[in-house]
């Protein structure tokens, strides 16, 4: 079996190549076309506000475009040179208002520990176990039950990701990650600074907040969509494996044509953890050319919101409950301390009678 899962990680590894042409075409049909949606937006203002909204939602997608190819550079899969990988990733950060090298580290570290029960903290969805949450103060899991509210998750995140953990360094974090982050948060003030000046407070914020919000919610749901499912793949760590921490604890997202163009093929999430090194453009080629990866957990937009109702994850089963599941069972755990000696030899004469 584990022999099986290298030939098939060796055989997805061949895709793990950049194609100069295909990177820079991937920036001429996503950061020129948010532009133009820009300011298409911003002229829409005189003639109706619902169809600057509407303009903003469509100019969201290219931003999660665009953050697709911070996100390979990261990797640094879209180029060749790191160099190359290094400038165009800083700027697309700048653009997602996501620094760059703060995010690569992080990435980096979801990957090796993605689906590890003994390592789960850095770069990933909080996710407790049903015997943590059943053992957690009622404060721990208050906290954890508004931390999984999805108008939490989808509503307050984007703002949280945005304006304040996207902003901050780790404490742990080296020379260059501070500089790399300090320079995009220049960035953006300059910018954003430039832009109120040209438009208007308004204007900009209604433009840009509806952009960016929508942009970081979907950003997230991707996210979560792809490592929250019935049946994902969790293990501690003298059990965890990392092909099967790819196939089985990473899902297959199949959106529609437009979806998948605009998500950057993130959707084949099971190859992305399985050859982190495969462009976006190459995921559903690699995808296709190895039928093993079929078998991967397919998930549609219909079948992706009944993730919502999954909260804990339950190591003994292999399966993510709802936390009416964890309730039940502390409340049967209660009766039992609560159960006097004398009701129980009742309960067992009655038994034996």
């Amino acid at each position: 079996m584990r022999e099986k899962t290298r030939q098939l990680h060796k055989e997805v590894a061949v895709f793990a190549k950049s194609d100069k042409k295909k990177s820079i075409m991937q920036i001429i049909n996503t950061v020129p076309p948010f532009f133009i949606l820009w300011l298409l937006a911003y002229h829409s203002l005189s003639v109706s506000i619902w169809l600057t909204l509407g303009l903003a939602v469509v100019a969201a997608g290219f931003v999660v475009r665009a953050f697709i190819i911070f996100h390979d550079c990261t990797h640094g899969s879209f180029f060749k040179s790191k160099k190359a990988n290094d400038i165009v990733g800083t700027i697309a950060g700048i653009l997602t208002l996501f620094p760059y090298e703060k995010w690569k580290r992080e990435h980096a570290i979801h990957h090796a520990s993605s689906s590890n029960l003994d390592k789960r903290g850095v770069g990933d969805i909080w996710v407790m176990t049903i015997d943590e949450y059943k053992e957690a103060s009622k404060w721990q899991r208050l906290g954890y039950r508004f931390y999984r509210n999805p108008l939490v998750m989808f509503g307050l995140g984007p703002l949280y990701l945005m304006l304040i953990l996207n902003r901050i360094n780790r404490k742990d974090a080296r020379k260059k990650e501070r500089r790399n982050t300090y320079l995009t948060n220049f960035c953006i003030v300059a910018i954003y600074a430039l832009m109120i000046f040209i438009t208007g407070w308004q204007a900009f914020a209604i433009i840009q907040g509806t952009i960016m919000f929508v942009a970081a919610a979907l950003g997230i749901w991707l996210f979560y969509i792809q490592h929250t499912f019935e049946d994902s793949y969790f293990e501690e760590e003298t059990e965890w494996d990392y092909v099967k921490a790819a196939v089985d604890g990473s899902s297959y997202y199949k959106l529609p044509r437009v979806l998948q163009w605009v998500t950057g093929n993130i959707g084949f999430h099971h190859v992305h953890h399985l050859a982190p090194r495969v462009p976006n453009y190459y995921l559903e080629e690699a995808h296709e050319s190895n039928p093993p990866l079929h078998h991967a957990t397919t998930i549609t937009i219909k079948s992706s919101l009944e993730s919502l109702k999954f909260r804990l994850y339950d190591p003994e089963n292999k399966t993510f409950v709802p936390f009416k599941e964890a309730h039940r069972q502390l409340r049967t755990e209660k009766s039992r301390v609560h159960l006097k000696p004398k009701h129980v030899s009742l309960i067992r004469n009655k038994t034996l009678g």
